[in-house]
């Protein structure tokens, strides 16, 4: 079992920077890829980033290749998503998610999720 809190979301300017924070307890942290997921309103959750646990290699969804980074601390229990560049389109309630697998993007494949936090973009 695996417990997620999200946290560093809020209001930015277009073209700012935000640093989301996922803690998690319970379980063997380093063993888990970490994921992170954003659902906008009236869509369907979808992939942003995910770190492996095995290799610390990372994937990310092409929206946001380049502006977003995916970083963990196995230290601190911690995964983060330092975003840059934020654009209007990336307005959205982001999600961590923790799975045993490799580097995944699909959903169903993360066992644990966070309770989500909302990230706003003015233009």
């Amino acid at each position: 079992q695996v417990q997620l809190v999200e946290s560093g979301g809020g209001l930015v300017q277009a073209g700012g920077s935000l640093r989301l924070s996922c803690a998690a307890s319970g379980s063997t942290f380093s063993r888990y890829t970490m994921g992170w997921f954003r659902q906008a309103p009236g869509k369907e959750r979808e992939f942003a980033a995910a770190i492996s646990w095995r290799t610390g290699n990372t994937d990310y969804a092409d929206s946001v290749k380049g502006r977003f980074t995916i970083s963990r601390d196995n230290a601190k229990n911690t995964v983060y998503l330092q975003m840059n560049s934020l654009k209007p389109e990336d307005t959205a309630v982001y999600y961590c998610a923790a799975t045993r697998s490799d580097l995944v993007i699909i959903a169903n494949w993360y066992a644990y999720w966070g309770q989500g936090t909302q990230v706003t973009v003015s233009s």
